[in-house]
């Protein structure tokens, strides 16, 4: 797989809740780190996410915000 994206992250897919249009995917990551990304319910189909299914959380975006409480 080649993307433009820098920041890919390997796991396997721990949940996949679809609601009316949009799912949440929960992508546990090696360490047990858990990334949650919404996608769209027909995405979830076309790349055939399952529960204990290999998938990669890829992260693009132009800023990163930092804070402190």
């Amino acid at each position: 797989m080649k993307i433009s994206a820098r920041n890919s992250l390997e796991g396997v897919v721990k949940t996949v809740i679809k609601g009316a249009t949009t799912a949440h995917v929960e992508i546990e990551l090696t360490g047990g780190a858990i990334v949650t990304a919404s996608i769209t319910n027909e995405a979830v189909d076309d790349l055939k996410l399952a529960v204990g299914s290999k998938a990669f959380a890829v992260i693009k975006s132009s800023d990163v915000m930092v804070a402190v409480a």
